[in-house]
């Protein structure tokens, strides 16, 4: 059976759409280094945790980072399918992200104020590349962003409860 050679022009056709400049490209690579950014910042609150909540708070942001970690390599590979290298190193990873590093020393309801802070800010950023997604006739980047903005809201679900109601965060 001949090779077809039309067949990788037909890929290249899909990938050339998403040049390094497209609102889909941008908003897929902004969502792997805000990715990054949050397993960071879940570990280090994860080994900062204190007080009385010290065992609840400790499992949850490891399980928080464990979670967003699983969003990270996909959403790596959407843009290699896209044809884009996806942003990996540190210096590129902190000038694409839309949040930043936990800061040092806090208390634990200036770290649970802070992943909240930025879960917001990333939930908010993922509806935006879903709708940038839809315009660029792009399901798969829909349905990978769609999934993943959800694990999102269940983890600013979690920590604005925490937050309204108190449930002895220290100050």
């Amino acid at each position: 059976m001949a090779r077809d050679p039309s067949t990788p022009e037909r890929g290249r056709a899909i990938s050339q759409s998403n040049d390094a400049k497209s609102p889909v490209v941008q908003h897929l690579q902004r969502q792997l280094a805000n990715g990054l950014l949050l397993y960071s910042n879940y570990k280090r609150y994860h080994w900062q945790t204190y007080g009385p909540l010290f065992r609840d708070l400790h499992l949850v942001f490891d399980e928080f980072a464990e979670e967003v970690l699983e969003t990270v390599d996909p959403i790596a590979e959407r843009l290699r399918m896209i044809g884009q290298d996806p942003v990996a190193g540190p210096h590129e990873i902190l000038k694409t992200a839309s949040i930043h590093p936990a800061e040092l020393s806090q208390t634990m309801r200036e770290m649970v104020a802070e992943a909240d802070a930025h879960l917001i800010t990333v939930i908010r950023e993922m509806r935006d590349g879903v709708r940038a997604a839809e315009e660029a006739d792009d399901p798969g980047t829909v349905d990978l962003l769609s999934r993943y903005v959800q694990i999102h809201e269940k983890h600013e679900w979690w920590l604005r409860e925490l937050l309204e109601r108190g449930d002895r965060l220290v100050n």
